[in-house]
């Protein structure tokens, strides 16, 4: 438990119908108390409750706001210690001045993620809960929010505690060993080590199948938007955001630069990056458009190639269906509500069927069908629904990496005939690797990093 008490905006700045103001720590309740006029004080007031009054400046007895104080005793609050919470009208002038009054007591201003934070060091949450907290908060898609909601509630670190146990009761069995050398069961031991490292392994590497598709969720697919000028790639990018974020002319050339958007298409997030139309140009500007569009190109997770049901194949587009033959691309014809001229047989030579897709932007039709082809080129044809373990966070999955690693020389040691004890420093590595996920085993630095990432009042 922490001894100093800490206060913070928990609501962005701005206008809105209300903005709270977080005080955490042993003195929470105490340094708020004096500012707080109503009927009831608060050091009497019952845990968890919402009390009404009025924020004073208790120098001159001016009033600041009408509020609504919220008082939740340790340990039964998120940080484990008292919390209170009041919540002012929304703006800036109102939750600054409350905001001041509380710092004037001798209150602290809290760190990025320090109530976070001191939910994990006061054993409300483990490391991994805890990272969960700012996925719930970047969520870009409902499927993206339910995956941290679900890592937020401890399910990875469910999985990774029995991994653990399976290891430092192998590592148990192995110190009987090498103190007990009289009694010989160096068969017995070096059967368990592998069959223990095995079973480990085989779970660690489930988790890491979840590894790319829980990345998606998590950071979204960069998806670049392609095509020869006026192939309709703007009234894609307008047709997926449901609202025109791209000017749509008639006129070839009119995206001279990237436009960017970011959508949910049957909840995987995309990042959209509509390019200009890719040809040979002498105009200076919109050369420099293309040269961004081919970086784009180079960049993204996901390609959607957009051409022109309505016109024949342009050499610059052959070109193009020659150097996506092996990335991630979908071909979206576009423009099926026109008369079609495009050698739709040449592009199937090159492509699969299910990475072609036919659509009108204009009228909205064969969203669905790409969607779909979105969905079997990343997650197989849907994501997972039932298990919602997805590894997403970049450092666990490199954390599990190393974990398999070490696993698998601890089994290739076993295998040898390697003496037990310098087996052991595999099999108490793995283990370690492990506790750095729910950070059981855990630098200050490194926790600093992780919680510089949160937002003030987290």
């Amino acid at each position: 438990m922490t001894e100093d008490t800490i206060a913070a905006v928990a609501t962005a700045l701005g206008e809105g119908s209300i903005a709270v103001v977080r005080v955490s720590g042993p003195e929470a309740i105490e340094r708020v108390a004096p500012l707080f006029k109503s009927r009831v004080d608060l050091r009497d007031a019952d845990t968890h409750t919402v009390n009404y009054g009025w924020i004073r400046d208790p120098r001159d007895g001016t009033i600041i706001d009408e509020v609504l104080v919220t008082v939740m005793k340790g340990p039964r609050s998120f940080t484990a210690e008292d919390v209170v919470e009041i919540s002012t009208h929304g703006g800036i002038v109102a939750v600054q001045a409350v905001l001041e009054l509380i710092l004037r007591t001798g209150v602290r201003m809290a760190e990025p993620g320090e109530f976070t934070k001191r939910a994990f060091l006061n054993g409300r949450i483990d490391l991994a809960q805890a990272e969960a907290v700012i996925d719930l908060i970047r969520s870009k898609s409902n499927r993206a929010f339910q995956v941290a909601r679900k890592q937020a509630e401890g399910a990875l670190s469910k999985k990774i505690v029995p991994l653990r146990q399976q290891l430092i009761e192998l590592l148990a069995h192995v110190e009987v060993n090498i103190d007990y050398p009289e009694h010989d069961v160096a068969e017995m031991t070096s059967s368990a080590i592998t069959g223990t490292c095995l079973d480990v392994k085989s779970t660690v590497e489930q988790l890491l199948k979840t590894a790319a598709e829980g990345k998606i969720l998590r950071e979204g697919i960069v998806t670049a938007i392609v095509g020869r000028p006026n192939a309709g790639k703007s009234s894609l990018l307008n047709a997926l955001a449901q609202e025109n974020k791209a000017i749509v002319t008639d006129i070839p050339g009119t995206t001279r630069d990237i436009v960017e958007e970011s959508v949910s298409l049957s909840g995987i997030p995309l990042r959209l990056l509509d390019t200009a139309g890719i040809r040979e140009t002498s105009d200076v500007v919109e050369r420099i458009g293309v040269e961004r569009s081919r970086g784009a190109l180079l960049d993204a997770d996901l390609i959607l190639l957009v051409l022109n049901h309505h016109e024949k194949l342009h050499e610059d587009e052959r070109k193009l269906l020659d150097e996506l033959v092996d990335r991630p691309v979908i071909i979206v014809v576009n423009k099926m509500d026109l008369e079609g001229h495009l050698e739709l047989d040449e592009i199937e030579a090159r492509f699969r069927k299910d990475r072609i897709v036919s659509i009108s932007a204009k009228e909205g039709t064969g969203i669905d069908r790409l969607e779909k082809a979105v969905s079997q080129l990343f997650f197989g044809g849907s994501i997972e629904s039932g298990d919602l373990t997805y590894v997403s966070n970049a450092r666990h999955i490199a954390l599990l990496h190393q974990t398999i690693q070490t696993l698998t020389d601890a089994i290739e040691a076993a295998n040898s005939g390697i003496p037990i004890d310098l087996i052991q420093i595999d099999l108490a590595r793995a283990w370690e690797l492990l506790g750095e996920i729910v950070g059981d085993s855990v630098g200050e630095s490194l926790l600093d990093q992780i919680f510089s990432q949160f937002c003030l009042g987290k």
